[in-house]
């Protein structure tokens, strides 16, 4: 059961906080509200904090056979995040845990310490075939407690010690933290990272994705890591109908600025707990509108809130989306951002002798 249920009034805990309830996730038997009996008239101030519990993973590496993802493996040292972005399409892999895909997954944190032992392991085993690996793909590799857990700048050390290519994502600033291996990577045709900028308003950005950095602090990131050497995709993601679609070219112009070689984007998605809680954020957040948003959401998924088709979940379908897709294609070519990256190298990949090893003869 979660430490942060709907029997405590939500609008007493959520600052810092980008969800606005904390209903329990899918798979639970019983369902939880809030009900006032009238006792806290003046109610104190309640802060919800984070914490972070350990798991012990048998493995690492995950893979997909998606045909709409650009890799086929990924590696996640952390579950649920801090950052607390509200569009998360992530955060419906919480109810695994039996937590909420609101609150819980931006307060109830998994660290996975031995992961980077686990990785090498698996690196080794003798079948073992590689392509590149994504990190970020669900939560945020360098969200604000690997400042103190460090889990992701030990993986990064296992990977660069096996010559084994790594494509990363990230809106967290802490990237910069890893230059020196991402740099000495990147050399070797080896890394390449994601800088996700959803929006240029503080404001909105303050809101929507409540404890990333700015938008001005991640155009910092895309120059810091272009000026190392590391080849930067700034991905517009996701772009929101009637909320910030209106930025595309100006988010386009700034990370050109930036140093970001190329640009991507994808589409606002609202799977399972998703939809409710971001109708609920929108609702309070930006209520004049609302109804804008989740009409052009429905108009491209068919009148839903979602369709998970392959070939149409990441943008949608429809005159809408095909209207964002035009001004994103013409507005990249303007700017040069919409060439595609170099293919990160596999041919290097060879796990580093331990101590004790036979060494080869030849």
């Amino acid at each position: 059961m979660s430490d942060t249920p709907d029997t405590v009034d939500p609008s007493l805990r959520r600052s810092g906080r980008g969800a606005v309830s904390n209903a329990v996730g899918r798979y639970e038997r019983r369902t939880r509200s809030f009900e006032d009996d009238g006792w806290n008239a003046v109610p104190e101030e309640v802060s919800l904090r984070t914490r972070v519990t350990i798991e012990r993973p048998r493995s690492m590496i995950t893979y997909n056979r998606s045909p709409d993802l650009p890799f086929d493996r990924s590696i996640n040292p952390y579950r649920g995040c801090e950052h607390g972005c509200i569009y998360c399409f992530a955060r419906p892999s919480h109810a695994w845990l039996g937590l909420s895909a609101g609150l819980d997954f931006e307060t109830r944190l998994v660290a996975r310490p031995d992961a980077p032992e686990v990785l090498a392991a698996e690196l080794r085993k003798p079948g073992y075939r590689v392509r590149p690996i994504a990190i970020g793909t669900n939560t945020d590799p360098y969200q604000p407690i690997e400042r103190t857990e460090r889990i992701m700048r030990d993986c990064l050390r296992v990977l660069s010690e096996f010559n084994h290519p790594v494509a990363i994502v990230t809106k967290g600033s802490l990237v910069e933290r890893d230059i020196d291996i991402l740099s000495d990577m990147a050399a070797r045709g080896l890394a390449r990272v994601g800088i996700s900028v959803t929006t240029l308003d503080p404001a909105l950005s303050r809101r929507m994705e409540p404890r990333a950095p700015a938008p001005p602090r991640r155009l910092k990131v895309i120059e810091r890591l272009a000026g190392a050497g590391i080849p930067v995709r700034a991905m517009v993601s996701p772009v929101i109908p009637g909320l910030t679609c209106h930025e595309i070219e100006p988010i386009l112009k700034s990370v050109a600025g930036a140093g970001a070689e190329a640009a991507s984007w994808i589409m606002l998605r609202l799977p399972l707990e998703v939809s409710p809680l971001f109708r609920e954020w929108l609702a309070e957040a930006c209520p004049d509108r609302a109804a804008r948003v989740m009409g052009h959401v429905r108009d491209m998924h068919g009148g839903k809130d979602y369709a998970s088709d392959w070939g149409r979940r990441m943008r949608g379908s429809g005159p809408y989306a095909e209207m964002v897709a035009q001004r994103f294609k013409v507005a990249a070519r303007r700017l040069g951002l919409d060439g595609k990256q170099p293919q990160l190298r596999c041919d290097l990949f060879e796990p580093p002798a331990r101590t004790g090893d036979q060494m080869e003869l030849f």
